[in-house]
């Protein structure tokens, strides 16, 4: 199973080895999607975890319990196609392929299952065609 979260790190715990300690003690890996971590402030990382149901919430209790703020992703990007003109530069940005051009048609297609929501098609876009659901 995969889960996508957002984690808010206080201060105090940002030399913390996060990524290291899902792996070695909850069998759970972590694909870093974007991370802000800077020393002396509040860190944000936004993973996708991947790995049993039942480890994964006791991953989540964990960071929990470290002062660690988890939030489920539940957001989705957006495409409006009356304003999209199809001219791919999100394509180039999209790191898991969601965003193609058909090869035949030119057009832009959106498979939201590969989607992990980074957001880096949204600043990418022209046109601002792209967003998320708040």
């Amino acid at each position: 199973m995969k889960k996508r979260v957002t984690l808010t790190f206080p201060q105090r715990s940002i030399r913390m080895p996060v990524t290291y300690r899902l792996a070695k003690d909850f069998n759970v890996a972590a694909n870093i999607i974007r991370a802000q971590v800077a020393p002396n402030q509040i860190g944000k990382l936004v993973l996708e975890l991947a790995g049993d149901i039942d480890q994964l919430d006791a991953a989540i209790d964990w960071m929990r319990s470290q002062n660690i703020t988890v939030s489920l992703a539940s957001r989705e990007i957006l495409i409006d196609e009356d304003i999209c003109v199809h001219c791919g530069l999100c394509t180039g940005v999209c790191p898991t392929e969601a965003l193609t051009l058909d090869k035949e048609t030119f057009k832009l297609t959106f498979t939201r299952s590969r989607c992990i929501v980074c957001e880096q098609c949204i600043p990418t876009c022209p046109v601002q065609a792209i967003s998320t659901n708040l």
